[in-house]
């Protein structure tokens, strides 16, 4: 046995490749990017393993899938959002008859501290009908990761492993142990493998078949637990992840300890829920992200002889991240005094595109065109380039969802929006954006878009594009725009009023047109520079 210190996403990451991993893949996301970056040095450093990203989740998931249906194991990686991307194989793969074990890692992010949104990935894995662990600390993500392999291939399906960012991305001790080697299994057979309506018929009956089973696995899970208290206090508390630990910060405070029932696994374990209410006049939930639990429990009618606490009755909060302090006021402790600090007055810092960014150069640049004409949109995407919403620049109007921007351009277009520009990065282009560019080429739409290319995946720390440069030209030839309105141009103060006539032109050309703009990120060029 092995003590190390390190970060949720490595512990899981080491976990599988003591597992007996075959095959990982990814998607850049924060905050599951480490998961992949510490898979792919283990696989410099052995060699006995393929670790990789891909253009975007739902890709990196059906490629894990062939991994599985060879006999091996997988895990595939993303955070919430990217389960959305995925989220077509990752239902249909509950479906299939996963050979060697398939487990989905997914990091969420409540508090939307690098989101969009802070959606709950256990309302996925109820969704599909599969098992799904909830770690509460970096040993329990180390165990369950090593659990969730033979669970997926014990029943034959994909097995979650939800996390969130403050597991994700804090550092704490693990005793981790040796490497297994995971056998060979059989390939997947093809009828449990082609979802034809005759066998997604059968496959589902299968599934439902398996309910009964994947619930009596959560109840007699050893990561569940439950402490019923001997003494007359009738408070009850069920807590879910990492809010245990702030549960147990708590407590200690109490005369009378309350029952407790620890939650890490899903289907939720009923049996042990009505133990915890049967000995409970009052029940508190503490879960980070949405009231899942709590819905659950109190069903539409609830419960009339139990008070129930928690998100839904405002004792903690519906948004942002659950805090030691929060449970504590839930328990009904008075808040803890604050230190007093002396009145300072510190400048507002907002992020900020980095000092010397070729995004900045193309923006100004649009920005003094857009200037001349009346109703101007911009329709932006997912990465650094986000930023420019903001001031100093504040040059676009929407960001939504990956490769959201050139789809919107095409909509607002049709719809009389006029200059409609889209502006979208190259590793979000190829993520999502190609198959809008292919429909507005294909409808001859009259948009400009301008791929910001600065040759890597900037925002979630430096992972590889797969289309940079020349690349880029011949993927949008070959989606159907004309040669002759895809332009090039390089973002810098020099070419600033060159870079202007390029883009003017191309927003008056009658048809869709795309403007890439190539530039190396400057902290990519900062790390070669120091690499040499």
């Amino acid at each position: 046995m092995k003590k190390e210190v390190l970060l949720g996403d490595e512990a899981v990451a080491l976990a599988a490749y003591h597992a007996g991993l075959a095959a990982a893949f990814s998607y850049p996301g924060t905050p599951a990017s480490e998961i992949m970056e510490y898979l792919i040095r283990l696989a410099h450093t052995h060699g006995d393993l393929q670790a990789s990203w891909c253009v975007n989740e739902k890709v990196a998931y059906e490629e894990a899938l062939g991994v599985s249906f060879a006999g091996r194991r997988a895990l595939v990686s993303m955070k919430h959002v990217g389960l959305n991307v995925a989220a077509d194989p990752f239902i249909n793969s509950a479906l299939t008859k996963i050979m060697g074990g398939l487990v989905v890692a997914v990091a969420d992010d409540p508090g939307m501290h690098s989101s969009q949104n802070e959606q709950d990935s256990r309302y996925y894995a109820h969704f599909g009908r599969i098992f799904c662990f909830e770690p509460s600390s970096h040993q329990e993500a180390y165990e369950m990761t090593q659990w969730a392999f033979d669970l997926s291939e014990k029943f034959h399906i994909p097995v979650m492993l939800r996390l969130v960012t403050r597991l994700s991305h804090s550092r704490s001790s693990v005793l981790s142990g040796p490497k297994k080697e995971s056998p060979l299994l059989p390939r997947g057979n093809g009828p449990d493998w082609t979802l034809l309506p005759s066998n997604a018929r059968r496959r589902f009956a299968e599934l439902l078949h398996l309910q009964k089973d994947l619930l009596e696995e959560s109840e007699n899970s050893p990561f569940n637990k439950l402490l019923l208290s001997p003494s007359r206090q009738r408070l009850g508390i069920i807590v879910a992840g990492l809010g245990y630990n702030y549960v147990m910060e708590n407590i200690r405070h109490l005369q009378e300890k309350p029952s407790l029932l620890k939650i890490s696994t899903y289907p939720l374990p009923i049996k042990l829920i009505h133990e915890l209410i049967k000995a409970s006049d009052e029940i508190l939930i503490v879960e980070e992200g949405y009231p899942f639990i709590e819905e659950k429990i109190r069903g539409i009618f609830g419960l009339p002889e139990t008070t129930i606490k928690g998100k839904l009755s405002g004792d903690l909060p519906l948004s942002g991240e659950l805090t030691p302090d929060l449970v504590r006021e839930a328990l009904g402790f008075p808040s803890l005094p604050q230190e007093k600090t002396k009145d300072l007055q510190l400048a507002s810092r907002p992020p900020q595109l980095c000092p010397g960014c070729p995004h900045h150069d193309t923006f100004m640049a649009l920005k003094e065109v857009l200037q001349d004409y009346q109703q101007p949109t911009v329709f932006s995407d997912i990465g650094c380039y986000t930023l420019a919403a903001l001031p100093p620049i504040q040059a676009i109007d929407t960001c939504v969802c990956m490769g959201a921007s050139v789809s919107m351009a095409k909509g607002g277009a049709q719809a009389g929006i006029f200059p409609s520009v889209a502006v979208i990065g190259d590793s979000t282009f190829t993520h999502s954006g190609m198959t809008s560019l292919l429909d507005a080429a294909s409808a001859k739409v009259n948009m400009t878009v301008i791929i910001v290319d600065n040759a890597v995946v900037a925002m979630t720390g430096g992972q590889p594009t797969y289309a940079t440069g020349e690349k880029l030209v011949k993927i949008c030839t070959g989606l159907g725009v004309a040669p002759e309105h895809i332009r090039q141009i390089i973002p810098l103060p020099k070419n600033k009023e060159k870079n202007k006539q390029v883009i003017k032109e191309e927003i008056d050309y009658q048809g869709t047109s795309v403007i890439i703009s190539t530039r190396e990120c400057i902290q990519e060029l900062k790390k070669r520079a120091k690499g040499r």
